[in-house]
């Protein structure tokens, strides 16, 4: 009976994971920014407030700032809390704050917390 309970509660685990990264698939547009309690300028800082995050089912992701595009990967941890987005430079991890297929709240303790909301591509 216990075997049986742990194999549910993994296969729960297993599909949780997927639904997760099936929502998060998408394009994403930057709408707040807080960096040590202080809301940051988006257009002030990018000089547009066109801010994307695009990520794909392959793995694949876009950052998109107005006419510019930096390509990398990304990935989810097994937990979910973690998105780590892996530049040719290195790996920036996030925190998830919440997240749902509408909104998504991420924080890096360098570079603050940001909320995204989900846009049609």
């Amino acid at each position: 009976m216990r075997k049986l309970f742990l194999g549910f509660v993994f296969l729960i685990g297993l599909s949780a994971t997927a639904q997760t990264s099936k929502e998060l698939v998408g394009k994403w547009q930057l709408v707040k920014w807080t960096k040590n309690g202080k809301e940051k300028d988006i257009q002030k800082r990018f000089k547009t407030d066109q801010v994307f995050q695009v990520f794909k089912e392959n793995g694949d992701f876009e950052s998109v700032i107005g006419e510019e595009s930096h390509k990398a990967k990304w990935k989810l941890s097994s937990d979910n809390s973690q998105l780590t987005i892996i530049s040719v430079i290195l790996p920036v991890v996030f925190k998830i704050n919440s997240f749902d297929n509408e909104k998504r709240v991420i924080t890096n303790p360098e570079v603050g917390t940001f909320e995204y909301k989900k846009v049609a591509e």
